[in-house]
């Protein structure tokens, strides 16, 4: 019975204690309906929030535990634990001064500490990595330099730049959102530091041999009228042109909610079908 599936639990406001962050870094979880009832593990989802977002922000607006219950209820996709770290403004990069270590904390810090406190399959083959704008840019950073880590990738209307775009945007602009990333008070060319190449998705792509890339399953969404989706198109092409299978969706839309809400589903479907067996 269908209607007799049990609906899953919100776990809002959990802290994971970061040593090299050098405080407490809030996380929210999604747990699904028999968790509490099941001596099974699940597979996990990694679920990152945008820019000016927080762990709150899939929760909230993107009511993930609404979509998420009814998939699992109607068999879309297997049980699945979710889970979306606060990354404040971070990109969920380490900062070209060192001074913010988010992706050392949540590679070696965080998803190991959650794996240890839920009922997670730890392994590569049940863990994805998913999420939008700045989270859909630290999807694909995770995914592409750790593809031993994670078999499935979903980022939606991720902050994907070519060397252009990076050099294009007006001064204050870059020094609020990624002067801190990759160098304050740079201007045009001089934001083409190391800092920026090591951390440049489509640089990553164009450098990694074609069977790294291959390590993933990537499923790539992002709306026709997103002001990001040049950099996803050209993400697109760079995949195409070494042959790595993917799936590239764009669909009738723009950078917001009402856009992302609408493809959730079909990216955790094809997220949990990298999770079952063929």
């Amino acid at each position: 019975m269908a209607g007799a599936q049990a609906a899953g639990k919100v776990l809002e406001q959990k802290t994971v204690k970061s040593t090299i962050l050098g405080r407490d870094v809030k996380y929210t979880v999604y747990l699904p309906g028999d968790y509490q009832t099941s001596e099974r593990t699940y597979p996990v989802v990694y679920l990152l929030h945008g820019y000016t977002d927080d762990n709150t922000g899939w929760l909230q607006f993107g009511e993930i535990n609404r979509y998420a219950d009814k998939a699992i209820a109607d068999g879309t996709i297997p049980p699945m634990i979710i889970v979306m770290p606060n990354g404040d403004s971070s990109f969920y990069i380490n900062s070209y001064d060192g001074k913010e270590k988010y992706e050392d904390f949540f590679i070696k810090e965080f998803m190991p500490s959650i794996e240890k406190t839920y009922h997670i399959k730890a392994e590569k083959r049940y863990r994805g990595i998913a999420g939008l704008s700045m989270g859909g840019y630290g999807t694909l950073v995770y995914a592409l330099k750790y593809p031993d880590l994670f078999v499935t990738a979903a980022p939606f209307s991720a902050a994907v730049w070519d060397d252009a775009a990076i050099t294009g945007i007006p001064d204050a602009d870059y020094d609020i959102t990624l002067g801190q990333l990759f160098g304050k008070g740079l201007k045009g060319k001089d934001r083409l530091t190391q800092a920026w190449y090591s951390n440049s998705i489509l640089k990553i792509v164009s450098d990694k041999p074609a069977e790294e890339l291959k390590k993933v399953k990537y499923w790539i969404d992002c709306g026709d009228d997103d002001f990001l989706s040049k950099g996803n198109c050209l993400l697109h092409i760079a995949l195409a042109e070494k042959q790595v299978p993917h799936e590239f969706r764009v669909r009738d839309g723009a950078h917001n909610w009402t856009y992302w809400r609408t493809g959730i589903t079909d990216a955790l479907h094809f997220m949990g079908d990298s999770f079952r067996q063929k």
